[in-house]
């Protein structure tokens, strides 16, 4: 009798053990399924993509800048005419969207010529214009130079096709404006005649067939033989209303975008 509860015991501390055994393998399999779960979730929380996409960030933040700081003339401006008349006057419409750009672009520069301070290339001149009219281009200024831009787009009014013809290709060119976009045209329109500059701060929608864009003296009036300009932001039109400006015979249009590896300055 004695020797059968000394096998029962032992069987029992047996099963103890082997219980404790295999809870613990267990465990071990448990937390090795949880260290294989946490490697591959890994990636998904590494900044590879951030990193891989930085060039891009700095573009749209430069892009992001601009607009803020035209918001901030708008603003500023409260709905009152502002003298564009002399050549130093920001609310000229190229010193406008030159001089947002300027306040914008201290802090970066571009990753293939980083030594190169940015900015906007001036219209081309008159002269150099013929035989179209002068304000559809800018001088053609290398990137090594500090020119950020290339052309994206451009309508020049075609002689050999119909009106009709240009007025599509026109249209068709005015749904390529993306945000950030610089917009120069030279045009004979309600507001007048002559060359125009303009920030396009979004892409273009083609669900109302309209772009949204901030600039000054589009519209304005004279006082005493001096100019006054209205300052615009966010304002919005339907891609015909700006194509029958540009879609004139001597005049176009040139859509102007920030280069891809735009990069945050030291």
């Amino acid at each position: 009798m004695k020797m059968l509860k000394r096998i029962a015991a032992l069987a029992a501390a047996l099963c103890l053990c082997l219980t404790a055994l295999a809870e613990e393998e267990e465990e071990e399999i448990s937390m090795a399924a949880g260290f294989a779960a946490a490697v591959t979730e890994a990636p998904a929380e590494a900044p590879m993509d951030e990193a891989e996409n930085t060039e891009y960030a700095a573009r749209d933040a430069l892009i992001d800048a601009i607009i803020e700081t035209g918001r901030g003339l708008y603003e500023k401006a409260n709905g009152k005419l502002q003298r564009a008349h002399y050549a130093g006057d920001i609310y000229v419409c190229k010193n406008f969207t030159t001089y947002v750009f300027s306040q914008s672009a201290g802090g970066y520069r571009l990753a293939e010529y980083p030594e190169a301070k940015l900015y906007v290339p001036a219209n081309l001149p008159a002269a150099e214009c013929k035989p179209r009219q002068y304000g559809y281009c800018w001088q053609d200024v290398p990137a090594a130079e500090g020119n950020p831009f290339v052309i994206a787009a451009q309508f020049l009014y075609d002689d050999s096709l119909s009106k009709a013809e240009n007025m599509e290709k026109a249209m068709d060119f005015m749904r390529q404006v993306e945000r950030g976009d610089y917009f120069q045209m030279s045009a004979e329109y309600y507001y007048g005649v002559g060359a125009h500059s303009a920030v396009m701060i979004d892409d273009y929608d083609p669900e109302t067939d309209s772009v949204h864009w901030m600039d000054s003296n589009m519209a304005g009036q004279s006082k005493n033989g001096i100019r006054y300009g209205k300052v615009q932001f966010d304002a919005v039109k339907k891609i015909e209303w700006w194509a029958d400006a540009f879609c004139k015979k001597g005049r176009g249009a040139t859509i102007y975008r920030l280069r891809d590896d735009i990069i945050r300055g030291e």
